[in-house]
């Protein structure tokens, strides 16, 4: 993978700082990363903290984990990455024009090959997660109808708000119920995939987050 994160003083060594399975996950894996959080964000990636820095690489495991789930020969159809790259290309300033895009990823020390199979492997992850989670959500009508009087309208009223009748919110309450149901499924099927993985620090001791 081209290295990311470049900087006027030069290129950042590269050094393995996981494991994951017997994969390699190299320092310009993890900085390819966040600049490609920090492009989708509107942020500078040396703006990133410790903290967010190391989520961006636990990020990264867990794309790893369910990278190995899916079948050998599996890809992303190319109209959907170039959707998604025009999302993105949407979401940010100065970029209407093919010289204000590639300016903005050279300044993120990223490429257009780069970004478009980091866009690839989040469109095939995704459907992977929804073609295996999906089926198992359901939001029965009880459960919209317990979250509107339990939750909602109290939120409504404590910030003065009007509420809108249930019928008019039954179909975006039972989407987030969805949602959030999902999100709690794919955190259980990745702590399930890390306790059956071999995930190490090859270099013990190191400062995570320095450069």
């Amino acid at each position: 993978m081209a290295l990311a994160g470049m900087s006027q003083a030069g290129s950042i060594v590269d050094r393995v700082v996981r494991s994951v399975n017997g994969h390699v996950v190299l320092q310009s894996d993890w900085e390819q990363e966040i600049a490609f959080e920090a492009l989708l964000n509107g942020r500078q990636p040396d703006s990133f903290t410790t903290a967010e820095r190391n989520a961006a690489l636990d990020r990264l495991i867990d794309q790893e984990l369910l990278r190995e789930q899916v079948r050998p020969g599996q890809s992303a159809p190319s109209s959907a990455v170039a959707a998604r790259m025009a999302e993105v290309r949407k979401l940010l300033p100065d970029c209407s024009t093919e010289g204000g895009w590639h300016a903005t990823l050279q300044r993120y020390g990223l490429t257009q090959s780069a970004l478009e199979q980091r866009l690839s492997d989040e469109t095939q992850l995704m459907k992977l997660v929804e073609d295996r989670l999906r089926p198992s959500v359901q939001i029965d009508q009880h459960a919209v109808e317990s979250y509107y009087h339990d939750q909602l309208l109290p939120q409504l009223q404590k910030a003065g708000e009007n509420a809108k009748p249930l019928t008019e919110m039954y179909s975006r309450i039972k989407a987030l119920l969805a949602e959030k149901k999902m999100n709690e499924l794919l955190s259980g099927w990745l702590a399930s995939l890390r306790s059956g993985s071999n995930i190490r620090n090859p270099e013990p001791g190191p400062e995570e987050g320095n450069r």
